[in-house]
């Protein structure tokens, strides 16, 4: 965050030192841009430079304040989002600019020389475009500590991510690492060499680095997934028929896979889908919290994550079997499957709602729009796992009218799978589809 203002006050700062050289003689058009003396030049500078100070400090307080709610009613994940918000940075970097332009342009003032008036211009518009910016900045903020909008921000990144790095269902490259008949007792296994995260996996590095050694690489670790050093990241077998088991250490081949995955202290969005899940049910399950106590914002957050289930049932779950250039299986990238996701999205939440028949009947709905839409029998039986496992957590403390819609979901899931869309949305007044 702090990047931006810096390098903006560089270049107002040697924009000041051009234009504070400049005096127009008296007379000529340019020193009608400035019609005061040396005196009012330097009120209207120091007043401009106190208003930027004292506004920038009301705009690091209301993003503190952001950060602080962000963290504490939603979910202390959603702040590296808010660390790298453009509208902070911009608006941070005009009132730098505008103090640091307004004090350089103050010190060349001179009773006994004439006044800089393209400067005072300068400064004049700088501290209107301020104001400008920092009543966008408060409208911006209103916006963004919206739970509506933090959660929609989240859907759409993940949504991007998916779309980027999940194959489609029907991808030709090969379904199953098992069809590559690899040996665990042939292969040899590539230690980490640091700690972290993984943010990172640099597919081509990765393919490259098999296919000059002519061995198939096959990573134990996928984006999101904590590594701790010198525990097993990746294992290498040999390609060529009768090699013996390759020795990645010596070939420089460790230190290659290692470079190919990219870690960190904290987890990313940039291919890790199962972070905005993470988010999003994070979300969830603090407006289930006893301090917050907000089943329709649970409830919001489950439909965000019900269409990205839709958007993941449409892609290659698992893992991926990356080709050369020469259509020779060379890399394996594991990845999360259906039941992984699913778990995910109702795991913790309906442990926290197990009194709450609102936010149970939201996962359902949840589960049958995913249940019209899966392509297969093993995903059917997640959806059909997850449901029973959904119902399962209504605590029996719950009144039966109140259960009835749990319930009732319950069987318009299993509807679904058995093929009878209409069936299962079929309601007399959109009760199944509302909050």
């Amino acid at each position: 965050m702090w990047l931006w203002p810096t390098w903006g006050g560089l270049a107002a700062f040697a924009a000041a030192l051009l234009l504070a050289r400049i005096r127009p003689s008296p007379g000529s058009p340019a020193a009608a841009l400035w019609p005061g003396d040396v005196a009012s030049a330097a009120t209207a500078l120091q007043a401009v430079a106190t208003t930027s100070v004292t506004v920038t400090t009301l705009t690091f307080s209301l993003t503190v304040v952001t950060l602080q709610l962000a963290s504490q009613q939603f979910s202390p994940r959603l702040l590296r989002r808010y660390a790298r918000d453009s509208a902070t940075k911009t608006v941070l970097t005009v009132l730098t600019c505008t103090f640091v332009f307004t004090i350089t342009t103050l010190s060349f003032l001179d009773t006994k020389n004439r006044v800089p008036a393209p400067a005072l211009l300068a400064a004049m518009v700088l501290g209107v475009t301020s104001l400008t910016a920092v009543l966008a900045f408060l409208t911006h903020i209103v916006r963004e500590v919206r739970v509506d909008s933090m959660m929609q921000a989240v859907h759409d990144e993940t949504a991007t991510v998916i779309g980027m790095f999940y194959p489609a269902y029907d991808d030709p490259r090969p379904h199953s690492p098992d069809d590559l008949q690899l040996d665990e007792a042939t292969g040899t296994t590539v230690y980490s060499t640091d700690s972290g995260f993984v943010r990172l996996v640099d597919v081509p590095a990765l393919v490259e680095c098999a296919r000059r050694r002519s061995a198939v690489v096959r990573l134990n670790a996928r984006p999101g997934d904590l590594v701790i050093a010198r525990s097993p990241l990746a294992t290498v077998w040999s390609s060529e028929p009768g090699a013996g088991a390759p020795e990645p250490e010596a070939d420089g081949a460790a230190a290659a896979i290692n470079s190919a995955v990219t870690l960190g202290y904290e987890r990313t969005l940039d291919q890790d889908v199962a972070f905005g899940f993470r988010q999003l049910e994070d979300i969830a399950v603090k407006a289930m919290s006893p301090g917050i106590n907000d089943p329709v914002t649970a409830a919001a957050a489950v439909g965000q994550m019900a269409d990205l289930l839709v958007q993941l049932a449409d892609c290659r779950l698992g893992p991926t079997v990356h080709l050369d250039r020469d259509g020779e299986p060379r890399a394996i990238v594991p990845d999360r499957d259906m039941r992984y996701y699913l778990v995910l999205a109702c795991g913790q939440l309906k442990r926290f709602a197990a009194g709450e028949p609102t936010v149970l009947a939201a996962l359902l709905r949840m589960l049958r729009d995913l249940a019209v839409l899966v392509h297969d029998r093993e995903h059917a039986g997640e959806v059909r796992r997850a449901a029973d496992a959904v119902q399962a957590a209504l605590s029996p403390a719950v009144s039966q009218a109140d259960a009835e819609q749990v319930h009732d979901l319950h069987r318009r899931v299993l509807i679904a799978l058995e093929g009878h869309s209409m069936r299962a949305y079929a309601d007399r007044s959109g009760e199944t589809r509302s909050v």
